[in-house]
């Protein structure tokens, strides 16, 4: 029963981050109800399959920390992208190629991650949760074309659920804290219905029980520029999890090897695979289940394996999934500016760590971010330019992460590479 009760903790606090993902993504692309039940339930399944890939440590996968994995809010703001330009099909088929190449490169990422520096990861990171503030507005103030956009009902509603976020955060500790989120979508769900707000139909209507179906939303299809941003949100991804991983060992008094690492990141990129084919999403270490490891000092692999066992089970019943899609768009708005408000922090917490005092690093910086958020508020900006460069420059995200790489690279990698050229010709001198 103590086991069991500490992997339902676990399950709770990922739950919050696991499931506003598919209904924001599903509600930016006018899912009708009966696909956002389906999206909600796969993705909380897909958690389950994940975290359990993660944990089970064999010769080919599996990094063997008590890892949960859930879906990356990294890749939130580019499947909105991906899905109003090219449709939901090509979500799924930049998730798939994605995935593939994760699995590839994964013996061989160590060796690309000085491509990735702090300055990189966390430019791109802050230009992600820069993209996705629009997303949290329409949504406090009722959802895009509501008959009600941004009456003080909604405002109400939206600032109030984040009026009890930010207290449950700021008077208490430990586990309540860290699951503040989703105590405040329940609180705020449950006002709204008092209000008249909240309809259960979707969940009369929803089965007891479903299978997981391959290709429920159509076969993929493939766009360049789709797989390009997905590729690059997979590789921050890695850059994440390694963190993680390094954090875990230290917590479980484990070391972790390269090919642990490699192991690690194989089965990041098989779990995302299977996103892409049951259509659900790309995945990632959850740093709120590290922090919860820490706090409760229970660090056994079981445990996790408990939390993918019952993430499964959740997932495997719609009406559950059901029930969280009958939440007010304000009530989500509300919940998403602390939310999408934490993926800029962390970016700005990634940046925090770099050197400031190089101008270089600086003008990395400023023209990434400046790129990706002017190409964001001025798509047309380079419409009249070949097909060709336009699959780098129609999204906001890859414009900006790529000028980040690049300009790593020409002021930081090739620095460096000068520098120890200089360094043999004088010692040869």
């Amino acid at each position: 029963m103590k086991n069991a009760s500490l992997g339902i903790q676990h399950v709770l606090a990922m739950y919050a981050g696991a499931v506003i993902v598919p209904l924001i993504v599903g509600g930016a692309l006018g899912l009708t109800g009966q696909q956002l039940t389906y999206l909600v339930s796969i993705d909380i399944f897909m958690c389950g399959i994940a975290t359990i890939l993660q944990i089970w440590k064999n010769r080919f996968f599996g990094i063997g920390l008590p890892v949960v994995l859930g879906c990356t809010f990294t890749a939130v703001g580019p499947m909105i992208a991906i899905g109003g330009q090219y449709g939901i099909s090509a979500i799924y088929g930049s998730i798939l190629v994605s995935g593939v190449f994760v699995m590839i490169i994964s013996k061989y990422f160590g060796k690309l991650v000085r491509f990735f520096p702090p300055v990189v990861t966390g430019s791109v990171v802050t230009i992600i949760g820069i993209t996705l503030i629009p997303v949290a507005m329409n949504n406090m103030a009722g959802g895009q074309g509501s008959a009600d956009f941004g009456s003080m009902t909604n405002l109400s509603l939206a600032f109030g659920t984040l009026f009890i976020i930010l207290f449950l955060y700021k008077f208490f500790t430990g586990f309540i804290r860290s699951v503040s989120i989703l105590a405040g979508l329940v609180i705020g769900t449950v006002i709204a219905y008092m209000m008249g707000m909240v309809s259960f139909n979707a969940v009369g209507d929803a089965a007891w029980f479903h299978m997981a179906q391959p290709f429920y939303f159509g076969m993929p299809t493939f766009e360049i520029s789709a797989i390009l941003t997905m590729i690059l949100v997979a590789m921050v991804s890695l850059v994440e999890s390694t963190g993680v991983y390094f954090a875990l060992s230290d917590i479980c008094k484990k070391e972790v090897s390269e090919k642990d690492l490699a192991r690690g990141y194989r089965a990041e990129g098989l779990a995302i695979v299977l996103g892409g084919i049951f259509n659900a999403f790309p995945y990632t270490t959850y740093s709120q289940n590290v922090g919860l490891i820490q706090l409760s000092g229970v660090k056994k692999n079981h445990i996790i394996y408990l939390t993918g066992i019952f993430l499964i089970i959740l997932g495997m019943v719609p009406k559950i999934g059901a029930l969280t899609t009958i939440i007010p768009a304000p009530v989500l708005g509300g919940a998403m500016v602390a939310m999408f408000g934490m993926v800029i922090a962390y970016g700005i917490k990634m940046l925090s760590s770099v050197d400031f005092s190089s101008q270089e690093n600086l003008l990395i910086i400023a023209c990434s971010v400046g790129m990706g958020l002017g190409v964001t508020a001025v798509p047309e900006l380079f419409s009249q330019m070949p097909s060709g460069i336009q699959i780098l420059t129609d999204n906001g995200i890859v414009a900006g992460s790529m000028i980040a790489i690049l300009l790593n690279v020409f002021f930081n990698v090739a620095r460096k590479r000068e520098t120890r050229v200089v360094l043999k010709e004088q010692k040869a001198s």
